[in-house]
C-alpha cells in the first residue's frame, strides 16, 4: 500500500500551487528480493531498479538512494549536486564487499524542481529504463527515453515497438548507476502546470501496463496515493513478473487540497 499523500505549498509568477505525492515499491510475484528502491522528499522524486546478483542490485539501488536522500536533506538540489551525489554513489557500490559482480548496478530515473532560476522548472534525469511519464492535458506522454539495446534498435529503425515487445534483449540496458565510472543522466527541462502528473516508475511497472493503463488510473484516481495503489494492484494482477516501484507527482492548483495529507506537509 503507498504512502500517505504529502504535499507542499509553491508558488509559480505568483499564483499559489500545490505539489501533492505518494509512491509504493513492492517485491512483486515472482521475485525474491525487492531491488528497486525510491525517494519521494521534495524537492526530488526518483526511482531506482537495482540489477546484478542475489544481493547486488539491492545494493545499488539503495546506495544510490542514500546518497540522494543525503543531498536533499543537505539542501542543495540541482544538477551539480545530484552528479556529486552520484558520483558517490559509484564509490559505495565499488567499495561494498557484496557488490564483486561487474553487472552490478542501478537505473536512475525522476525529477526534481529546480528553483535557482527566476520561474522554477521541472528537471527530468534519466539512467537507464526506468521511465518518467507526464500526464497533460489528458495526454500521457514518456518523458525519458530509455537506454537499452532494443530502444537503440527502434530508434535505428531495425525494430517497430511492437517486435520489441517480448524481445530477448528487452532487458538489457546500455546504461546504469554501477560500480565504474559514471555517465550523466540525460535531463530534459518542463516547465511548471497546475494539472500536470507524473509517474515515476520501474519497468516492473510498464511490464505489466501499457500506457493506456497508465493514463486509465490517473484518471479514475485524483488522489496520488489511490492512484498509486490502482496501479500497482493492477500490475500484480497482470502478473507482477519484477519488482514494481512508481511515485506519482502532481501539480494543482492551491485550494485543490487532496483528500489526505501528511502530518508534516509544508
Amino acid at each position: 500500500m503507498a504512502e500517505t499523500t504529502k504535499t507542499r505549498s509553491i508558488t509559480i509568477a505568483e499564483r499559489p500551487l500545490l505539489l501533492s505525492w505518494a509512491g509504493v515499491t513492492d517485491l512483486g510475484r515472482r521475485r525474491e528480493t525487492n531491488q528497486d528502491a525510491f525517494l519521494a522528499e521534495y524537492p526530488l522524486f526518483i526511482v531506482a531498479d537495482g540489477m546484478g546478483g542475489h544481493a547486488g542490485g539491492e545494493i545499488a539501488s539503495r546506495s544510490t538512494v542514500a546518497r540522494l536522500e543525503a543531498m536533499v536533506e543537505s539542501g542543495e538540489v540541482d544538477r551539480a549536486a545530484i552528479e556529486n551525489a552520484l558520483e558517490l554513489a559509484v564509490a559505495d557500490i565499488a567499495d561494498h564487499p557484496e557488490t564483486t559482480d561487474e553487472g552490478t548496478g542501478t537505473t536512475l530515473t525522476g525529477v526534481f524542481l529546480d528553483v535557482d532560476g527566476d520561474v522554477p522548472q521541472w528537471v527530468s534525469l534519466n539512467i537507464g529504463d526506468s521511465r518518467v511519464y507526464l500526464l497533460r492535458d489528458d495526454r500521457l506522454v514518456q518523458v525519458t527515453t530509455d537506454h537499452s539495446v532494443v530502444q537503440e534498435l527502434i530508434t535505428a529503425g531495425k525494430l517497430s515497438p511492437e517486435e520489441a515487445e517480448g524481445h530477448p534483449y528487452s532487458n538489457v540496458i546500455t546504461r546504469a548507476v554501477g560500480a565504474s565510472e559514471l555517465t550523466p543522466p540525460d535531463y530534459l527541462t518542463i516547465d511548471v502546470r497546475a494539472g500536470d502528473r507524473f509517474v515515476i516508475c520501474s519497468d516492473g511497472l510498464t511490464k505489466e501496463l501499457t500506457d493506456y493503463g497508465i493514463q486509465h488510473f490517473l484518471r479514475e484516481n485524483a488522489d496520488p496515493a489511490d492512484a498509486v495503489d490502482a496501479m500497482l494492484a493492477a500490475a500484480l494482477e497482470n502478473g507482477g513478473r519484477d519488482n514494481v516501484t512508481l511515485v506519482i507527482v502532481q501539480v494543482g492548483e492551491a485550494d485543490e487540497s487532496p483528500s489526505t495529507t501528511d502530518d508534516d506537509a509544508e
